[in-house]
């Protein structure tokens, strides 16, 4: 019987998911068209978020965070106030809230048939795609000096294909590897 409501299984898996989105981040790919660049971090958000559910996957995502706002050059091998208030900030800001998103989402998703991995995609793509672009362009713009349209000329649409892809990939990844991933309390926000 579990006594606390964090146990050491749900810590070491946030870790190892915050190692993940690190490792992710740093496959980058910066175009010289555009001011934020392409990574594979949001594909390792969904996958946190997919596979620990909301209460790790949000710390998972936000021990990183708050890291690197500290100094810790741990997104793209950068870190600091520089970072998380720059061009990428808003994105960057968003990817705890994505991670607890989606992982509420996905635990409420049962079964392993074509309609999960539909709704798992669902999930993926507005959670793990869309709802970064909330603040991630609004400030895009700010800090860039863009109007909103320009900022989503180079900071949105050129993201929306190949999130998607994430997103489809992220779905059929979680819905494959879920039973695999120890139970860390199902009923996460219950406690």
């Amino acid at each position: 019987m579990q006594t606390s409501s964090w146990n050491v299984r749900g810590l070491v898996f946030s870790a190892l998911f915050a190692a993940l989105f690190i490792l992710f981040s740093l496959i980058t790919i910066t175009p010289g068209l555009f001011p934020v660049p392409f990574t594979l971090q949001s594909f390792a958000l969904m996958l946190t978020g997919g596979l620990l559910g909301a209460r790790y996957g949000f710390y998972s995502i936000f021990v990183v965070v708050a890291l690197t706002a500290l100094g810790l050059p741990l997104l793209h091998g950068q870190g600091g106030l520089s970072l998380i208030l720059g061009k990428s900030g808003g994105f960057i800001w968003m990817f705890p809230v994505a991670a607890f998103a989606i992982g509420w989402m996905s635990d409420r998703i049962k079964g392993k048939g074509p309609v999960s991995y539909i709704l798992l995609f669902v999930t993926m793509e507005l959670f793990g795609s869309l709802l970064l672009y909330v603040t991630g362009v609004p400030w895009l713009a700010h800090a860039a000096g863009f109007s909103i349209s320009k900022a989503w000329m180079l900071g949105g649409y050129p993201f929306l294909l190949p999130d998607m892809v994430k997103a489809i990939a992220a779905a059929g990844v979680v819905l494959s590897l879920r039973q695999f991933v120890p139970k860390l309390a199902h009923s996460r926000l219950a406690r």
